[in-house]
């Protein structure tokens, strides 16, 4: 008897998608999943996009996973319609498959992607084993320059350049310059130069949100315009796309950012043009979160707990005002046990009122006493007064966890707020005058009627005015 034919279903004709695989980790995922997409789209371009998702993968990993055709990845997929799905436990031959990829990216696991040695270990064979597997005959190959971290970044991995960020960067280009010349390398996606310039601009060194994974939107959305415009040829300055979160402002820095990096992709453009404010009156009020959490419209996103972290700051319309928020004595952690829904005069969306920053001032926890956590507002003007409005909270305690707010410039202002289970309540520090250089500092710590046995207290959000 004979077999029936087997019907074989052909790949579909090249219809000018763009269909890019990246071979990555978590900075991949932040470079790629979010806003790639989104600009391609506003352009009218098709694009898929994928990415074999291990967090913290290195080159060698990547290489035993092949020779073990080890399904160990999650292989993230947005499809031409922008619809996104997961598969577990996939292997990179089936990722190869299961398109007509026109792009496929290597890159090393952060803080080794700027030592030379390791890429030299191991792309090699990893790409060996890809470029035969590629559906596409005319596949071009990709190198991922990733970003160095933040100056305050606490990553073990910063300690191989010194804790020192410019030679991070320095040593990352070099490195992937090097690489590209091991294999058959088509393109190199300068991302950490473009989040090096970035860097220049008024935003400063906050576009990560932990020390080394890109912050959102910002930071995700400048790796994804250096994608784009690597990918398509096509200036990505001026494209509509704007993520939510973002004033028109902050998106041009991002794209510029971008630009520039594909122009000169080995050393940093400084972005004079997109330089903050200056000093005055506030028109609209200064919304600051600090929950470490996705920015949300209009709100000044603190993405960082620790000392040196610094931000300058916009105002509620999204205009950058000239004001510098710098923490100096930092805050234990992050907590996530704040209201999802809130009713105070500070209007706060749920990615505002449930996270917080916090310090414990009578026991250690964690490992750290944190008597007491400061920030300082500098570029104030001298002659005015400010109100700061505070809030925090933290859920399901039913013991008094009074927070103390001490405001002091040429005078001393201190307000108090019990933030067990608070979701109605915030207090004001008014009339506070900015000290002769226009400072003010806040101290956040345990109030006197605090009954915690660690003493811990609570900062959300915060609201400034000028009077």
């Amino acid at each position: 008897m004979e077999r029936p034919e087997m019907t074989i279903i052909p790949d579909p004709a090249d219809d000018g998608t763009i269909r890019v695989l990246a071979i990555g980790n978590s900075f991949s995922e932040d470079a790629i999943e979010t806003h790639l997409y989104d600009i391609a789209k506003a352009n009218g371009q098709k694009i898929i996009i994928g990415n074999l998702y291990i967090g913290g993968a290195t080159l060698a990993q990547h290489v035993n996973n092949v020779k073990a055709n080890a399904g160990a990845y999650s292989f993230r997929k947005i499809d031409a319609e922008g619809n996104k799905t997961t598969v577990a436990n996939t292997s990179i031959a089936t990722a190869l498959a299961s398109e007509n990829w026109t792009h496929i990216s290597f890159q090393q696991e952060s803080s080794n992607s700027g030592k030379f040695d390791t890429w030299s270990a191991s792309l090699a064979e990893l790409y060996n084993y890809v470029a035969p597997r590629a559906k596409n005959e005319n596949v071009k190959f990709i190198l991922h320059q990733t970003w160095a971290y933040a100056k305050n970044s606490t990553h073990a991995g910063f300690d191989n350049y010194n804790k020192d960020q410019m030679e991070m960067y320095k040593a990352i280009v070099d490195a992937v310059n090097k690489a590209k010349d091991l294999v058959d390398i088509d393109i190199i996606i300068p991302a950490g130069t473009a989040i090096q310039n970035g860097r220049t601009s008024v935003v400063e060194d906050n576009f990560t949100r932990d020390g080394y994974h890109l912050s959102m939107p910002l930071g995700r959305y400048l790796a994804a315009c250096t994608w784009y415009e690597s990918l398509m040829g096509i200036n990505v300055v001026g494209n509509s796309y704007k993520p939510q979160g973002l004033s028109d402002f902050e998106v041009a820095i991002a794209q510029n950012a971008a630009h520039l990096a594909i122009q000169k992709p080995n050393e940093v453009t400084p972005m004079t043009d997109f330089q903050g404010g200056a000093g005055g009156p506030l028109t609209s009020s200064v919304l600051l979160d600090f929950g470490n959490n996705a920015a949300a419209n209009h709100w000044n996103q603190i993405n960082s707990f620790l000392a040196g972290t610094s931000i300058n700051l916009k105002d509620s319309i999204g205009s950058y005002v000239g004001i510098k928020l710098t923490i100096t004595e930092r805050f234990n952690g992050v907590n996530a046990d704040g209201p999802t829904t809130s009713n105070t005069s500070l209007n706060m969306p749920a990615t505002v009122s449930r996270y917080s920053y916090f310090g414990n001032s009578k026991a250690a926890f964690g490992g750290m006493t944190i008597v007491q956590s400061k920030f300082e507002l500098t570029g104030l003007d001298k002659d005015l007064t400010y109100d700061i409005s505070f809030f925090g909270s933290r859920g399901n305690v039913s013991d008094n966890r009074e927070t103390k707010y001490i405001c002091s410039g040429t005078n001393e202002v201190i307000v108090r707020l019990n933030t067990s289970n608070n979701s109605t309540n915030a207090v004001v520090a008014k009339d506070i005058k900015p000290d002769s250089s226009g400072k003010i500092t806040v101290t956040v710590t345990s109030g006197e009627n605090n009954t915690n046995g660690s003493g811990f207290y609570y900062l959300s959000a915060a609201r400034l005015i000028s009077k």
